[in-house]
């Protein structure tokens, strides 16, 4: 009787652990890719402050952006509509996980994030670059030159850029601006000294205003990558959305959507 009481205990923990590691598929939760096709709608979170990527116009209410447009695409490849729900960068995870299927716009990879959410392929490579008043672009070229007291360095709260510079910054003025649409305003206001952002922003604040330049764009200061967020576990709908994203790349969507915002 014992030695049959060992087999039991035994059989049953090896069918609760093959229960607790099969896909949310197999134990009969259905992948999120069948429930957006069952729902109809793509629930795609975006903050909506971080151009060329997402953009919320604040007198208009309209969506636009690169990868708001690619989530289009991805809808539209689903076969159902899009919806877009508003986050910000420091609830952006919270928000993804209870109410979105996807997040998209300019989101940086990093270990933190990969903790609650998977990552789809990488479609940017970008780094962390100082972004400043064109005639000041000399003074700002390295680290150093601008961790130096007096020097006035802007960030948006809760993201990678604030990370990046109350991390590298000990010396500098760290001034917080909650407003990412209007951030780029204090520079050109001469309220603040630069800003150190994503390479691809400072690309495109350069474009749009022409008082600003971005500062070795081509050689930024660290190395990042840029995908989108999708629910952690489900392999079946990361799959999918990589293989369209990988598509998308090559198939000339991608090129045509971004064109227009970064010629």
């Amino acid at each position: 009787m014992r030695a049959k009481a060992v087999l039991i205990t035994v059989v049953s923990l090896l069918a609760i652990g093959s229960i607790s590691s099969a896909s949310p598929e197999e134990r009969g939760g259905g992948s999120r890719l069948d429930q957006v096709s069952r729902r109809g709608e793509l629930r795609v979170c975006s903050t909506g402050d971080y151009r060329p990527f997402t953009y919320l116009d604040p007198k208009t209410g309209v969506w636009s952006g690169i990868d708001l447009d690619m989530a289009g695409d991805l809808a539209k490849r689903l076969g159902v509509k899009m919806t877009i729900v508003p986050t910000t960068w420091k609830t952006l995870v919270d928000d993804f996980r209870r109410r979105c299927d996807v997040a998209v716009g300019g989101v940086s990879i990093t270990l933190e994030r990969a903790r609650h959410a998977f990552y789809s392929k990488a479609y940017v490579v970008d780094g962390k670059t100082p972004i400043t008043r064109c005639e000041n672009a000399a003074r700002f070229q390295t680290l150093e030159q601008i961790d130096k007291p007096g020097v006035r360095a802007i960030v948006n709260p809760g993201g990678t850029n604030e990370q990046f510079a109350r991390a590298n910054l000990k010396q500098a003025t760290i001034v917080a601006h909650p407003d990412n649409n209007t951030i780029f305003e204090e520079i050109v206001a001469g309220r603040v000294d630069l800003m150190i952002t994503d390479a691809v922003e400072t690309r495109w604040q350069a474009k749009l205003r022409p008082e600003l330049c971005a500062v070795h764009p081509e050689k930024p200061f660290t190395f990042s990558e840029k995908a989108y967020l999708v629910p952690l576990g489900d392999v079946v709908f990361k799959h999918w959305v990589d293989q369209w994203l990988n598509l998308a790349l090559h198939d000339g969507t991608y090129e045509r959507i971004s064109k227009p915002w970064l010629g």
